[in-house]
């Protein structure tokens, strides 16, 4: 899509507002760096084992955010490799040896006791620190490293890194000789710097020649690029979905790795957004019938290996990947930044958008901006309008994910609910989706205002049924009639309500 300036203003300062402060990732270095010197010391259990720590996942990355509420850690992930072969060794062992050292850590520090996680130990800082880490047990995995090493100089060298873990759950937890579950964090995040292209490589060297270091040296959390921003932007608008429904929300490292593969090297914040909503579901395979998102760095790992088991996950990406898509789609057509924050208020967080919004407007940061609180509030409500007949059953979700206004001659245009007015005799059309499964029956209710559809009694606000099934919503409307106009789009699954979208507003001037 072709960019206006108030979406690319907007998005680049929702980006600075999710940004994790400097002083965080400095936190997190020094903390692991102390459990690493802690494991060399001279009365360490492990220190023959060469222990070597260090961070993976989005604090290595560059793609953490700042917690949705200051009531929220932040989650830094943590490796801790001992120089055991798999054989030599348990999964269970190596993690009662890991466990004896970070408990005598955590007491040396006056910490809490480290919990036992499935994969993890993990100590909790002290109140203040707003953080936790989870220490992964790990050892080499030389069998995976050799087997990459003979699939082509690519995987040989992303998978030079390759680690075996332990799980507490798999099968081959405290088998001697058993498999062992498998990751590679550094391998991924080399293959991650990869394809940040030119845009990590020009910024990187203006970094390092800031730090008066090598390349190599500049942690990824120091350079910012389109593809870190528009990660962090999805992952914030997937948190702010599945507020509700954690266990349904779409991991993350999902979602890192499709966009990562639809980045295409776009220079703008914007433009690889769009980019990468558009085609990261491209990069889901199909092996032997099982949906397939590959790890990069190890091909014979599925990110995705949870959905088979658990089909509704697989069903949440793709409603959140359509409501992404058609959420930031209306913010694209959008005219003004407040037209942009009225879009995106309900999807990444009110407080956070205001934030964004005062970054180049200093006067409104404190309080709410009135035109935002009228867009994303406005609800018509006259007397003539019916009240839904059917007793409620709330059974999913319907969201008009887009709409267009056609004048004669032209083509279809999308528009925002409460955007600029429309002019008359236009014709518009609605598309909806729903998560609601089965047969069900659709009704749409159009309120019409203002003087003239009163003159022309056509002031409306009963409910009009279109027959369809999942799939097929859509309705089709023109704009007779100056005034503030809304359509909402009501599913009725065996004479109940099941979901309504919530009304859209339309300005016809």
């Amino acid at each position: 899509m072709a960019n206006t300036r108030p979406v690319d203003q907007l998005l680049e300062d929702l980006v600075e507002e999710l940004q994790v402060p400097p002083g965080r990732y400095e936190q997190a270095e020094r903390s692991y760096k102390s459990l690493g010197d802690w494991l060399h010391r001279l009365d360490s259990t492990v220190r023959d084992d060469s222990p070597d720590v260090y961070v993976q996942g989005s604090f290595r990355l560059g793609t953490a955010i700042r917690p949705a509420s200051d009531e929220e850690d932040y989650d830094i992930d943590m490796v801790c490799r001992l120089d055991y072969e798999k054989s030599a060794l348990t999964q269970a062992e190596l993690k009662r040896r890991v466990g004896v050292e970070v408990k005598a850590y955590a007491r040396r520090y006056g910490m809490s006791k480290p919990e036992d996680g499935r994969r993890c130990w993990t100590l909790v800082y002290a109140d203040g620190a707003q953080f936790h880490m989870d220490v992964l047990p790990a050892v080499p995995d030389f069998e995976k490293r050799r087997y990459l090493s003979e699939a082509g100089p690519a995987l040989a060298r992303l998978g030079a890194t390759a680690l075996a873990i332990t799980d507490k759950e798999h099968d081959g937890f405290r088998q001697a000789g058993g498999r062992w579950p498998r990751s590679n964090p550094k391998g991924y995040a080399l293959w991650f710097r990869d394809r940040m292209g030119q845009a990590f490589r020009s910024r990187a060297l203006n970094e390092a020649r800031r730090m008066q270091a090598s390349v190599e040296d500049v942690p990824a959390w120091r350079v910012r690029t389109p593809l870190q921003g528009a990660i962090q932007i999805l992952k914030r608008h997937r948190d702010l979905m599945f507020s509700d429904r954690p266990d349904d929300k779409p991991i993350s490292i999902l979602i890192t790795t499709l966009a990562a593969h639809a980045y295409n090297q776009e220079e703008r914040l914007s433009d690889a957004l769009f980019s990468i909503l558009h085609g990261m579901d491209r990069y889901i395979t199909r092996r032997n019938g099982v949906d397939w998102v590959e790890n990069p760095a190890d091909p014979e790992e599925n990110f995705a290996d949870k959905w088979e088991e658990h089909a509704e996950r697989r069903d949440a990406f793709h409603e959140w990947l359509q409501q992404a898509r058609s959420d930031f789609a209306s913010a694209h057509q959008a005219l003004t930044a407040d037209g942009v924050g009225a879009v995106l208020s309900e999807r990444m967080g009110q407080g956070l958008v205001e934030r964004a919004l005062g970054r180049r407007n200093p006067a409104r940061r404190p309080g709410v901006p009135a035109r935002l609180v009228r867009a994303v509030n406005l609800v018509l409500a006259p007397a003539y309008m019916r009240k839904p007949r059917w007793p409620q059953a709330a059974e999913g979700r319907v969201t008009i994910r887009a709409a267009t206004f056609t004048q004669q001659g032209f083509r279809p245009q999308n528009f925002v609910s409460n955007g600029a007015p429309l002019p008359r005799n236009c014709s518009l059309r609605f598309e909806a989706d729903t998560t609601v499964t089965g047969r069900f029956k659709v009704y749409w209710q159009v309120v019409n205002t203002g003087r003239e559809a009163e003159d022309a009694d056509c002031l409306r606000g009963g409910f009009s049924p279109d027959a369809a099934v999942r799939g097929g919503l859509s309705h089709s409307e023109s704009t007779l009639y100056r005034g503030q106009h809304s359509i909402e789009c009501f599913i009725v699954k065996n004479g109940k309500l099941a979901a309504r979208s919530g009304q859209f507003i339309v300005n016809i001037g």
